[in-house]
């Protein structure tokens, strides 16, 4: 017989923490604080493969109904009450808990149980009718929003009418007259909205609330939030039943959210915040603003006290940063969650170097608690310290990192600007989940309410996104698309700056500038890599990309593009006129004025990089890229005949005659690559000289140089063996010239299909192989990489297409072309060095395939490089850890 659900509680406990793809996180670690005689409420959870099962078939399996029957008799015989029971009723909670954490993304019941006779037997027991009706009331607007699906917000504003009815500001001042006549209110919405009574059967009411739990897999918030983060939608979520403790019960109760470490910052320092006689949504749905939790040791000390214990104790035991929830009931202290707490790029790296040196984790582990992701975070722009700033307004720091953009006031704004490619500030009175999308567009986040632990905290930390909460100054005008804060009104398309680190409001567009690594982040890059056996080189085409690569950790370069330096202002021209050419002579007149310029950039190329391999591509696009536009062009002599200047007229119909003769109806399958070198071998006997007279020059000076000379798009053998033998004639006439012997590698891009079918013919011609994965993509697929922005976020709705295959690298298709490339290259030279050029190389997916394929290195951006360096090493680590299963 299956078993589909698990108890906890205390000495009757049926999970464990290992237990998460089954029991959930929430419900997986319950069961471990149980384990550890921490103060859980009991309670049970329904598993993960329930939720799969009753999405795909939509009702459960009879054992199914008959375990939670017999969890729930257990629970009441362990609590001394009943389910229903008018005299003194057992309550629950019901709660979602998928196996990875996702903050606010799914639904939760508080209360469940109660019944327009069951809180008179509540009332009398606890002896406090406000207490009483104010669980009452929660509870049916809770049910109402998760369950029948009646808007929030009607409950809200029925509460806002009320106090104004009553002329008072807070929830708290309500007595328990108003409580109970809005708790009727509330029955009346439900009956006019939904057509039925609110339910009065404590049992049918949990077999919804479990139902809506399951259903909010599915909703729209939660799938936004997995496709953000990776996290598969076949998992589905657990639900936890769980007995209800109540820190609304006067000012001995309270309820709140802390951390075992700063999670903005990652100092050792226990964080948090809570509210006296209040709930725990009210904490995380920023009502109300809360309180530091070091001011509740003057409030409650004995449960502080046994709090910080409690939280040093699971931090200890879990060996991370833990994020626990806790209420505590007329001075006792009840546990209600322990996870993983989510983090900054900054705090991140900071905690994970913290417990190496603290001696909880090794080296190994903390390179895996960073993610890729905060390596890109902690690359993010900051003010300008000597920025001119007008501060308007200042609230909490939630999520460091500066932003700046234009204020919207809704989500679907925010989402709607970022496809227009503009950039956005979120300005809200509180974020809630369905709030994600839009959180997601944005720069940055500002909010009027909410404390460090709200949603907007929490979800913009996990995110990396600016934020800055709880700014009570600002009044939002929705009607009218502004706010105004301290005499300054700020309009909807407003300019607006943020500092999550600070928590500044800025006026206007404020200049950002680079953060720099920190030392915590070099030692866990230096901890990489003594780990990883995945080179990382980076592309870059100037010296300053190649010095900052090299700073940023680069090993060489794996692709220098040598068609961007023939853009400058004082290249362009005579580019243009080697293009214009009408003869041989005439191209090589136009290229000697280039070769000085091409050596230039060579020699600051080679010395940023000395002692490191330089792969350097051979000129690659078609030449009509380098010559202005024909509407252009056709524009420009419309002027001329108009003005009458004659003497320019004939010069310009000879351009437009050149594009026109080099127009191709596919160019990125055209007149390019080797293609234009055995065309026009002038071209690539320039670029060899250039490369080759700089590498000697500097080897006379004591540098150890290493060119890679790179000939792209080949795909007959031929093509290779000809364009090699130019390179090479050209190579040994420089080095006879200057006396030098450079030891020099001719190599090839393998981007066609073709190239990786016949890699063992290919390689006898080949020192090297370079895997152009962009263009391998564009032949592999036949997407035009240009157009598919047309098309391929239709095929990711659609789940034709998981990822954008020019961002994530295709490993079915591509990826199998390459492994035949691989397969007969090293057939032929089993010791022939292979890597990935392009920005699939920076990207973390791709780079764990690069590593299981046998790469010998990655090669990316120069920002991109420490991201490179940390997945290299993690690819290894994940390597060993498979190979010891």
């Amino acid at each position: 017989m299956s078993k589909f659900v698990y108890f906890f509680g205390k000495d009757v406990t049926d999970g464990k923490s290992s237990m998460k793809d089954l029991l959930g996180g929430k419900g997986a670690n319950l069961a471990e604080m149980a384990n550890l005689g921490v103060p859980v409420p009991p309670g049970f959870t329904i598993t993960t493969e329930v939720c799969v099962l009753y999405l795909k078939q939509e009702k459960y399996p009879e054992e199914v109904l008959k375990q939670v029957d017999e969890s729930i008799e257990k629970l009441e015989n362990i609590i001394g009450k009943k389910l229903g029971d008018p005299e003194d009723p057992l309550l629950v909670s019901v709660r979602s808990g998928a196996r990875v954490s996702m903050p606010g993304m799914m639904d939760t019941v508080l209360n469940l149980g109660l019944t327009d006779e069951s809180v008179i037997g509540l009332t009398n027991k606890v002896n406090d009718e406000r207490f009483a009706y104010d669980c009452y009331r929660r509870f049916i607007a809770m049910f109402g929003d998760v369950v029948l699906g009646v808007e929030f917000r009607k409950f809200d504003s029925l509460i806002e009418d009320k106090k104004k009815e009553l002329k008072i500001k807070s929830d708290t001042e309500l007595d328990a007259q108003a409580l109970k006549e809005l708790a009727e209110r509330f029955k009346e919405l439900i009956k006019l909205e939904k057509g039925f009574e609110f339910p009065q059967d404590p049992k049918v009411q949990l077999q919804m609330a479990i139902d809506a739990v399951f259903d909010s897999w599915n909703n729209p918030r939660a799938i936004t939030y997995r496709k953000l983060n990776s996290i598969d939608d076949s998992w589905g979520t657990a639900v936890n039943v769980q007995s209800m403790v109540y820190g609304n019960m006067g000012n001995t109760s309270g309820t709140g959210v802390a951390f075992t470490r700063n999670p903005s910052t990652g100092e050792k320092k226990f964080f948090g915040e809570y509210l006296i006689n209040a709930q725990g949504e009210d904490v995380v749905a920023g009502i109300r603003t809360p309180d530091f939790i070091n001011t509740l040791g003057e409030k409650i000390p004995e449960a502080y006290t046994q709090l910080v214990d409690i939280c040093q104790r699971l931090e200890a035991h879990f060996k991370d940063m833990q994020d626990i929830e806790f209420t505590i009931q007329e001075g006792k202290l009840y546990m209600l969650q322990t996870r993983t707490g989510k983090r900054t790029a900054a705090a991140a790296v900071k905690i994970a170097t913290d417990m190496v040196e603290e001696g909880l984790i090794d080296r190994e582990t903390a390179v895996t608690r960073v993610q890729a992701e905060h390596i890109d975070l902690l690359l993010h722009p900051r003010i300008d310290p000597e920025a001119k700033l007008e501060v308007i307004a200042r609230g909490l720091p939630a999520s460091p990192g500066a932003a700046v953009g234009k204020v919207v006031f809704t989500a679907e704004a925010a989402e709607e600007m970022a496809e227009r490619g503009e950039k956005t500030i979120l300005v809200r009175t509180e974020t809630s989940p369905e709030d994600i999308g839009g959180m997601a567009a944005a720069q940055g986040v500002l909010t009027v309410r909410g404390g460090m632990t709200s949603h907007a905290a929490v979800v913009g930390r996990g995110m990396g996104k600016p934020c800055v909460v709880g700014c009570g100054e600002i009044s939002i005008d929705s009607k009218h698309a502004l706010f105004m804060v301290n005499g300054y009104t700020i309009k909807e398309h407003d300019y607006l700056t943020i500092d999550g680190s600070t928590g500044g409001v800025v006026l206007g567009s404020v200049e950002l500038i680079d953060a720099e690594i920190s030392d915590d982040l070099k030692n866990l890059l230096t901890w990489a890599d003594e780990i990883r056996t995945l080179g990382v080189r980076t592309n870059a085409d100037n010296p300053a990309d190649a010095s900052l690569a090299r700073e940023l950790g680069a090993e060489g370069i794996g692709l220098c593009r040598t068609e961007h330096m023939f853009f400058g202002e004082d290249r362009i021209p005579a580019v243009r006129e080697m293009i214009m050419a009408e003869d041989e002579k005439a191209r090589k007149k136009a290229l000697k004025r280039l070769l000085p310029m091409q050596k230039e950039d060579f020699l600051g190329i080679f010395r940023s990089m000395e002692g490191l391999p330089v792969t350097i591509r051979l000129l690659d696009p078609p030449l009509h890229e380098f010559l202005p536009d024909k509407e252009e062009l056709d524009e420009k002599l419309r002027e001329l005949e108009a003005s009458g200047d004659c003497g320019k007229i004939d010069e310009v119909k000879k351009v437009i005659q050149r594009v026109v003769s080099l127009k191709e109806l596919n160019p990125m399958l055209g007149h390019r690559g080797c293609r234009l070198g055995i065309t026009y071998p002038e071209i690539y006997d320039m670029q060899v000289r250039a490369i080759m007279e700089a590498a000697c020059e500097l080897a006379a000076e004591g540098m150890e140089i290493a060119p890679e000379i790179m000939i792209p798009l080949v795909g007959l053998v031929k093509e290779l063996s000809l364009t090699r033998e130019e390179v090479c004639k050209m190579a040994e006439a420089v080095m006879a010239e200057k006396g030098t012997k450079i030891d020099y590698k001719v190599g090839t891009m393998i981007e066609l299909p073709r190239a990786a079918i016949i890699a063992d013919k290919i390689a006898q011609e080949a020192d090297f192989f370079s895997f152009g994965t962009n263009d391998l993509t564009q032949t592999t697929f036949g997407f035009s990489r240009d157009d598919v922005s047309k098309f391929v976020p239709i095929y990711q709705k659609a789940g034709i297409l998981e990822h954008d295959p020019f961002a994530v690298l295709d490993q079915e298709g591509v990826g199998e072309i390459m492994k035949i490339g691989i397969q007969k290259g090293r057939s032929a030279k089993p010791d022939l060095k292979m890597g990935i050029c392009g920005e699939h190389g920076g990207e973390p997916k791709s780079i764990l395939f690069a590593h299981s394929i046998g790469l010998n290195y990655v090669s990316c951006s120069p920002y991109r490089v420490p991201i490179a360096r940390l997945v290299a090493a993690q690819s290894t680590l994940a390597s060993r850890n498979a190979n010891k299963i």
